[in-house]
């Protein structure tokens, strides 16, 4: 059995666009506890999308967002010996969690020189519904769709 759930805490918005999206966002891509570099990759990133889509920054970042975060996802669930993947809908807390990592995994696998050019390059993908992160999210859909079968199996 388990104990008892984490205290979630406060995440302070950011200091250029007051948004707390953006924060933990920084948070998920920080190395070493270098924040300062984070912040300075999101928003050299940022920049780039700005003047790309000719569109608010923040819009954009927010609009690729909700294109990669997941409303369905499988989960292992053993019933009598056997393991069956049933599918579940995700939490808005944990989608935004999934979305904001799978969108830093597939911009580091780019091959663009900085990360900023690499960040800026899978969200201007996923505004137009391509790329890695994307893609990542449309295979966990196709997955859950796939094991709809086990749905009743839910718990």
């Amino acid at each position: 059995m388990r104990r008892r759930a984490a205290v979630k805490r406060k995440v302070i918005p950011d200091a250029k666009y007051h948004n707390i999206l953006l924060t933990k966002f920084m948070n998920v891509l920080m190395l070493d506890g270098k924040k300062s570099v984070a912040e300075g990759i999101v928003y050299g990133a940022l920049e780039i999308v700005e003047k790309k889509t000719k569109q608010d920054a923040i819009e954009g970042f927010l609009e690729a967002l909700k294109k990669v975060r997941p409303s369905v996802e499988v989960r292992s669930r053993r019933v009598g010996g056997a393991t069956y993947q049933v599918p579940m809908e995700v939490r808005y807390d944990r989608s935004v969690a999934l979305g904001l990592r799978w969108l830093i995994i597939a911009a580091r696998k780019r091959s663009e020189k900085t990360m900023r050019e690499r960040l800026a390059g899978e969200i201007l993908d996923a505004l137009q519904d391509r790329g890695a992160a994307v893609k990542k999210r449309e295979d966990t859909h196709k997955m859950a769709d796939a094991n709809k079968a086990f749905s009743h199996f839910k718990w």
